[in-house]
């Protein structure tokens, strides 16, 4: 993914809410079921990371992008973005 790419998704992040909250017990496997099923239906997804989170955003955000197979796309103080293609027939895919 290049530089260019990059910027259109973020483009396109800066108009989405946060869909997903990581607060202080981490990331559980629940998590990553969620995070997993909103890639699968919209291919970028933002992550809130909470006050109490013992992690911030930029800590994790490897972690995460590593647990769902997808790219991690930015980091913005507790906000988060990952994008990753649809296999999912019928969608309309962002890239």
């Amino acid at each position: 993914m290049n530089s260019k790419d990059r910027a259109y998704l973020r483009g396109l992040a800066m108009n989405i809410e946060p869909l997903v909250n990581i607060g202080k017990n981490g990331i559980s496997d629940n998590t990553i079921k969620e995070i997993n099923d909103i890639l699968e239906a919209r291919e970028l997804v933002k992550i809130a990371v909470l006050n109490n989170a013992d992690y911030g955003a930029k800590d994790i955000i490897n972690e995460l992008a590593r647990l769902t197979d997808s790219t991690p796309i930015e980091t913005k103080g507790s906000k988060l973005v990952l994008y990753r293609v649809s296999k999912k027939k019928g969608i309309k895919h962002l890239m």
